[in-house]
């Protein structure tokens, strides 16, 4: 199986890890943000969110991993559309659980942006 579809089929199943084997497997998912290949990065990042909506501790598991991807990314060639889905990520995983932690923390990543341009097409994903 391809590392897209790897990482992705990982996503999807963790809604039902009444186990939490998600810890176990959450750092190779986020590994696979680092990819060479762009296009497999992003689509890691975009299916990682599902991850968020299976429990508290896979919650906090995300949020911690994203947060740390988004200052991570800065030095990486396509750091705005890494942060830009880190945002949404963010905002998937509100849209379904609709904690106000969640929000207060993708508000907070967007203000570390230091370009206004960024951080005002970040901030336009919670203005729905």
């Amino acid at each position: 199986m391809a590392i897209t579809a790897r990482a992705a089929y990982s996503s999807n199943r963790a809604k039902s890890d009444s186990k939490f084997k998600m810890a176990r497997d959450f750092n190779a998912l986020l590994a696979v943000t680092r990819d060479e290949r762009f296009v497999t990065t992003r689509h890691c990042m975009q299916s990682l969110w599902k991850v968020g909506v299976a429990g508290k501790k896979q919650q906090k598991m995300l949020m911690e991993g994203l947060a740390s991807r988004f200052q991570e990314c800065a030095a990486e060639k396509n750091c705005t559309l890494m942060r830009y889905d880190i945002i949404q990520s963010l905002r998937n995983v509100y849209d379904e659980i609709k904690d106000e932690k969640i929000r207060e923390k993708a508000l907070e990543l967007i203000d570390t942006e230091g370009d206004h341009k960024y951080r005002k097409k970040y901030a336009s994903l919670w203005r729905r």
